[in-house]
């Protein structure tokens, strides 16, 4: 299913209001984690899928790399790419991210930022983005953590004066399809295992280098004191994986 949520009017001007689209990786709370699984970027040639405004396109030029493919469904989402975070050595195409078909080789390190959780064939993707690297290579990608995803409601639980008491995990283990609420919109997501997401770059191929479960930093928290309760449960998970330089 390759939904496009992003291009609808309302729930983009939601989105357009979140911190993370006024300011940039400096408003992501994993921002500082995901940046350290980054391999050294200079010269390399890479795809971002799920750009979004391109934040991470400008950040890994600003690295001097070679290149970036910004790739995104939405067309609202590429204009404000454009707009925000173009310059040379930027290509922003509009395609879905399931629809890759780049030659053998094609990029050194692929990334993608809280995009993989919308993809119904994450086994097809891990599959493809493998075969798009050339030997040696890097995908670096972070997901809503499946603590988070479990459950459609994403949501914590509350007492009868509105405390949130704890965030509750049911239906861990059944990995399918979730309709969730998410600035006020129904949004489709895909629910899967710690298991799944790990076990699939395996049997693409990959080398698992890193894993990890971050908690917003104390500069994100500091500036964004509502962001204090991500603290008491995983909300991404962020892997790292590499490509065998001989295969």
């Amino acid at each position: 299913m390759k939904e496009n949520k992003y291009d609808d009017p309302g729930f983009f001007e939601n989105y357009s209001r979140m911190p993370r689209s006024v300011e940039g990786l400096n408003a992501a709370g994993e921002w500082e984690v995901f940046r350290h699984l980054l391999p050294p970027l200079e010269s390399k040639r890479v795809l971002d899928l799920g750009c979004g405004y391109g934040w991470h396109c400008r950040y890994v030029m600003e690295q001097q790399a070679a290149s970036v493919v910004g790739m995104d469904l939405s067309e609202k989402m590429l204009e404000q790419a454009r707009l925000r975070n173009n310059g040379p050595g930027i290509t922003y195409l509009r395609e879905a991210m399931e629809d890759i078909d780049f030659p053998p080789g094609s990029f050194d390190l692929v990334i993608s930022s809280l995009a993989l959780h919308y993809i119904e064939r994450y086994d097809l993707i891990c599959r493809k983005i493998y075969n798009c690297l050339s030997a040696g290579g890097h995908f670096v990608f972070s997901t809503e953590h499946p603590v988070f995803t479990a459950m459609a409601t994403q949501d914590w639980y509350h007492n009868a004066a509105g405390d949130r008491l704890h965030w509750p995990v049911d239906h861990y283990q059944d990995e399918a399809r979730r309709i969730t609420r998410f600035l006020d919109n129904d949004v489709v997501k895909y629910h899967r295992t710690i298991a799944t997401l790990l076990n699939g770059l395996l049997d693409a191929g990959f080398r698992i280098t890193r894993v990890e479960e971050p908690k917003p930093a104390p500069a994100v928290l500091e500036k964004y004191p509502e962001m204090k309760d991500e603290t008491r449960r995983p909300i991404f998970l962020l892997v790292a994986a590499e490509k065998p330089s001989t295969v």
